[in-house]
């Protein structure tokens, strides 16, 4: 068996055997050794003495001194464990089942920790949506009340700037129950006095003084009243959906005065939403042929609008935006003015016989604070809604008072609908969602677009490549090997 040493340094063919099979206690030498050990054993005749060779041949013949001398690297690599090669491989098993015991428990930990952030962001988002929508119906909900408490209080006490006078009075509240709010809900809470000063930067740096509460006060009280005045007007000549269409219109009207007065930019969608609201009042006031309480009733509902746009433009033009605290001071400076210099003008149409009501106790004062209460719900939800959510929302519950109004007047009143004034309804309607667009939204929609064509290339793309990956492993398969040009 023993041989020339080959080329590559291995002695034997058994040591080639050993190297090739990987065999764990081979070590270069090894055959040649147990040859030597052989040949020791061989030379030693029957019945003589050969203590050195018989020590040699027992301690080589040992099974645990054979297994020290065939684990030598390892036990250098292992500290010279003194259990040899079986504590070796345990230590491996051991490390390696250890390994993959916390790769397992850090991977199940992290898609634990992965499913609650996908739980709770699930959750945040539902409760979003339901605040959003909370918010949405509660505003066209008390609009929709508003309204037809003033047509249920017209069939006993028939005198509307009574009723705007009165209304316009409980405004004073709007600041005592942002307060009340600022207290449950702030973690530094302000004095009434410090959080009132505060609030009355709204109307310069040095707060709210007597020349400016006139000059500031007395346009603001004057277009809110015509606005409230003009909308009961209204609603003694036409239907609580008619005008609550109708008085959607001061969308159109808001931009147009923009786009004049505070030079905003131009929007050909907002022109065009402008267009169908001015269609949808001709319309309107066609149903009836032009004439009677019908063509009276859309002027006092358009005047409305318009005194309601030109507030607002005038609002951000003199004053700019405001945050709640500013908005719901200035809400109840308007009614402290409205309680002290319009209180003279009901008493003048009561004297003068304009709108009087005799006795007393005749007045409906349940109904009236119902239209009162709910139309302060309805300034408070909108002053809120606009700070604690996005604006639109408010547009949205407002747009949404028509078809709550259509719902009430067709199922209490009985009302029958002509189809010039349902069409007249729908166009004013679409004209009001059109102006609730983005400045950008032509810009917004062709990003849009272009994300939607890079992402079906990428996806042909992925398509091919697995196609192409699948059709290479046909053909190894197959036995062929595509093998590309250069």
């Amino acid at each position: 068996m023993d041989g020339k040493a080959a080329p590559n340094g291995v002695a034997t063919i058994e040591d080639r055997i050993l190297r090739i099979t990987g065999y764990y206690g081979y070590y270069p030498g090894y055959s040649s050794q147990k040859s030597a050990s052989r040949s020791s054993v061989i030379q030693c005749k029957p019945g003589g003495n050969c203590p050195s060779r018989h020590r040699g041949m027992t301690r080589q013949l040992s099974p645990l001194s054979v297994a020290e001398d065939s684990a030598a690297p390892i036990l250098e690599l292992q500290n010279r464990s003194p259990s040899g090669i079986y504590r070796h491989s345990r230590v491996e098993r051991q490390s390696r089942s250890g390994e993959e015991g916390t790769q397992t428990h850090t991977e199940s930990s992290s898609q634990e920790t992965e499913g609650q952030t996908r739980c709770q962001s699930c959750t945040s988002t539902f409760l979003k949506l339901i605040w959003r929508f909370l918010i949405i119906l509660s505003v066209s909900s008390s609009w929709v009340g508003t309204t037809q408490f003033v047509k249920i209080t017209y069939e006993t006490f028939d005198c509307p700037f009574f009723m705007t006078w009165f209304s316009t009075n409980w405004n004073i509240m709007v600041f005592p129950i942002y307060y009340s709010g600022h207290l449950a809900t702030a973690q530094e809470k302000q004095s009434p006095i410090k959080k009132f000063r505060e609030c009355s930067r709204i109307f310069g740096e040095d707060g709210l003084t007597l020349k400016l509460f006139l000059k500031r006060t007395a346009p603001f009280s004057i277009l809110w009243t015509l606005t409230n005045y003009l909308y009961l007007l209204a609603l003694k000549k036409l239907t609580a959906t008619d005008v609550s269409a109708l008085f959607c219109c001061n969308k159109a009207f808001v931009f147009l005065l923009s786009w004049i007065v505070l030079k905003d930019r131009f929007m050909g969608a907002r022109i065009v939403a402008a267009i169908m609201a001015i269609t949808g009042i001709v319309m309107m006031a066609y149903a009836d042929g032009f004439q009677g309480d019908s063509i009276i009733g859309v002027a006092y509902a358009v005047g409305s609008a318009s005194t309601s746009a030109l507030y607002k433009v005038l609002f951000k033009m003199f004053l700019g935006s405001a945050n709640f605290g500013e908005a719901a001071h200035f809400v109840s400076t308007l009614g402290f003015f409205n309680l002290i210099f319009i209180s003279v003008t009901p008493i003048i149409l009561y004297f003068t016989k304009v709108e009087y009501w005799s006795p007393f106790s005749a007045v409906p004062w349940g109904y009236l604070c119902g239209v009162a209460g709910l139309w302060l719900a309805f300034n408070i939800l909108v002053n809120v809604g606009v700070v604690l959510t996005y604006p639109i929302l408010i547009s949205i519950g407002t747009v949404l008072s028509v078809p709550g109004n259509a719902a009430v007047d067709l199922l209490k009143h009985k009302m029958i609908f002509s189809v010039v004034r349902l069409g007249a309804t729908i166009i004013i309607c679409i004209g009001f969602l059109l102006m609730l667009l983005p400045e950008e939204w032509d810009e917004i929609t062709l990003r849009f677009i272009n994300s939607l064509k890079e992402k079906k290339s990428e996806d042909h793309a992925d398509d091919i490549t697995d196609s192409s990956v699948h059709t290479r492993s046909r053909s190894r398969a197959n036995g062929t090997v595509s093998i590309p040009l250069a």
